[in-house]
């Protein structure tokens, strides 16, 4: 076959033809304009007495030359008797086996960077990776990083930073499911999470990775704090967590927009809730009487410091270890959620609604539109007199 009839079109007439239809370059070659004027490559060929054709790419990403250089590398292949679509799958499987964990880190969070709230938290997502995961396995094949690599990884901080420890197995455990799912990773053991769990050292605390204070001793730990050294805002702050069974910073950056004192209740808005939907909180009486204590020390902010601004996370903790107690803030919501589960007969849907909780199954959740919002004011009048009675 000549030249000429190998190369029959020129780069100005693949620039400027409009013609709907295939265009031949010679040798199986092909420009393809469709109906809605993109151009794309097609190599056509004949393997086993059955006619076949292969995309090459798309104009202008993949250029003539180019493309003719991937129809000449097919063309050699399916006279020797090869299938030039399956030698392509094959080396793109090889290729897509070696991948590094990192790489598909960096992949999945490009995928999933829309979902988080806020650059800083997308952020952090990737440099806890960077930091504890990546010094071990991060150039490592991900379909050869095995439960050992994840532990020497984990091990040394479980104990000691236990709540980024927590974070960097949640994100690893995506990862890897994520490389399994699109085939990056092979012989994928989805059980290996409980394995790794118990080879993990022993933390304390009753749930999780934050240590909660048991719920029998959650009024005299409140007892505690009211005459404790801290400034008075930040003693009702704290105790306004514990009988809101809030998280820290939806307590820390409460405003006085949120508070309707006439129906006794606060609405967190979305944009503050880790769940990215708007929370209804009941207020027993006792949360109203910490609300109506700090009426008039801010225009804006609830719990305000001296400086007016929001709290950090610290003071609250700062005050616990003060009173030489070692559970988390955090952790109290595990102790109202134990004292609900041990001490009452409120079902759990409404004890998880209590904090905020997503409903796990997709179908039921659909289906489920309530807020239970009074039931939960009752569950919440009663935990707060348990804190306030029980000792």
């Amino acid at each position: 076959m000549g030249r000429r009839e190998l190369e029959r079109l020129s780069a100005l007439t693949v620039k400027k033809v409009s013609e709907v239809g295939y265009h031949p370059d010679g040798g199986g070659l092909y420009l393809q304009v469709s109906p809605t004027g993109s151009k794309s490559w097609i190599y056509r060929f004949t393997l086993n007495k059955k006619e076949r054709q292969m995309g090459l790419g798309s104009y202008p990403d993949v250029t003539l030359a180019k493309a003719r250089e991937l129809a000449t590398a097919s063309r050699l292949l399916a006279k020797s008797g090869v299938d030039p679509i399956a030698a392509r799958d094959n080396q793109r499987a090889v290729a897509q086996s070696q991948r590094t964990f990192a790489e598909c880190a960096d992949e999945y969070h490009r995928t999933h960077q829309h979902t988080w709230k806020n650059a800083k938290h997308a952020s952090q997502w990737t440099n806890t990776l960077q930091t504890y995961a990546y010094p071990f396995f991060g150039d490592k094949a991900v379909s050869d990083v095995s439960k050992a690599d994840i532990l020497d990884a984990l091990t040394p901080i479980w104990t000691t930073k236990s709540a980024t420890a927590a974070r960097v197995k949640q994100r690893i455990h995506a990862v890897l499911d994520w490389a399994a799912a699109k085939d990056y990773r092979h012989n994928h053991d989805a059980g290996i999470w409980n394995q790794i769990a118990r080879a993990l050292p022993a933390t304390r605390g009753t749930r999780g990775n934050f240590a909660a204070c048991p719920y029998k001793d959650v009024a005299a730990t409140i007892a505690a704090v009211r005459t404790s050294g801290s400034d008075d805002s930040a003693k009702l702050a704290l105790e306004f967590i514990v009988l809101t069974a809030a998280r820290t910073g939806e307590v820390r950056l409460a405003e006085w927009s949120e508070i309707d004192f006439d129906e006794k209740r606060r609405i967190i808005p979305g944009e503050r809730m880790k769940s990215g939907n708007e929370h209804r909180v009941p207020l027993s009486p006792r949360a109203l009487e910490i609300l109506q204590a700090q009426k008039g020390k801010h225009p804006k902010l609830i719990f305000p410091n001296a400086k007016g601004k929001p709290y950090s996370d610290m003071t609250f903790t700062a005050t616990l270890r003060r009173l030489k107690y070692d559970f988390t803030v955090h952790g109290f919501r595990s102790t109202f959620r134990d004292w609900a589960a041990e001490q009452t007969s409120y079902p759990h849907a409404v004890c998880e609604a209590a904090l905020a909780h997503a409903m796990k199954d997709k179908t039921e959740a659909a289906y489920f539109r309530s807020d239970l919002f009074e039931k939960r004011r009752e569950l919440m009048n009663d935990w707060a007199a348990y804190c306030t009675t029980a000792g």
